[in-house]
C-alpha cells in the first residue's frame, strides 16, 4: 500500500512538473538568420505619446551597433540623441528633428538620429540583435541624465514624447 502511494505521489509530481514547464514562455531567441519578424509601430504621435525609454550608446564601439541611420555618423553619448521604433521613425521623416521627452517631472529635447528596427533583426545589419519592441525611444546617457534618473535606474523607463 505504501509503495502504491509513493508511486501515485511521484506520478502526480511528474505531471505537475510537466504542466509547469508547458507554461514557461520565453521570447524567441535571436539566431543569425534574419528571419525573426517584429511589428511596426503606428507612426501617429500625439502631444504625449506613451513609450518606453531604453539606454543606448551611439558612439563608435558602443552597444548601438553601427553608424546612425539618419546621418551615417556616430554621436557622443554626452549629446541627447535617440533612436525611434520603426513606425515612429517613419521612413526617416523625423531624422535630425528634435523630440520632447517627458518623465520624472522633467522634459528634455533630443535629436532623432537612428531607427530601432521593430520589423527585422538577428542579422549582420542589426548587429545580431532581435527586433526592437514597437514602443521604444532608445536614448543616449545624456537624455537619462537630463531627466534626472539615477544611474542605478537606467535601462528602462515609462515616458511620453512628442515632436518638437
Amino acid at each position: 500500500m505504501r509503495n502504491f502511494l509513493c508511486s501515485k505521489a511521484s506520478f502526480l509530481l511528474l505531471v505537475i512538473l510537466l504542466l509547469t514547464n508547458c507554461f514557461d514562455i520565453e521570447a524567441q531567441k535571436c539566431r543569425p538568420s534574419g528571419r525573426i519578424r517584429g511589428k511596426k509601430s503606428p507612426s501617429a504621435v500625439s502631444s504625449n505619446t506613451k513609450a518606453y525609454l531604453t539606454l543606448n550608446s551611439f558612439e563608435d564601439g558602443g552597444d548601438g551597433g553601427g553608424l546612425s541611420e539618419c546621418d551615417n555618423q556616430y554621436h557622443s553619448d554626452d549629446t541627447p540623441v535617440v533612436a525611434l521604433s520603426t513606425g515612429w521613425f517613419n521612413d526617416k521623416s523625423r531624422c535630425l528633428n528634435n523630440i520632447t521627452i517627458s518623465a520624472n517631472g522633467r522634459n528634455v529635447l533630443a535629436m532623432v538620429v537612428d531607427e530601432c528596427d521593430s520589423t527585422m533583426g538577428c542579422d549582420a545589419d542589426h548587429d545580431y540583435q532581435p527586433p526592437c519592441p514597437n514602443n521604444i525611444v532608445d536614448a543616449s546617457k545624456a537624455v537619462w541624465e537630463a531627466l534626472g534618473v539615477s544611474r542605478e535606474e537606467w535601462g528602462g523607463l515609462d515616458i511620453t514624447w512628442s515632436d518638437s
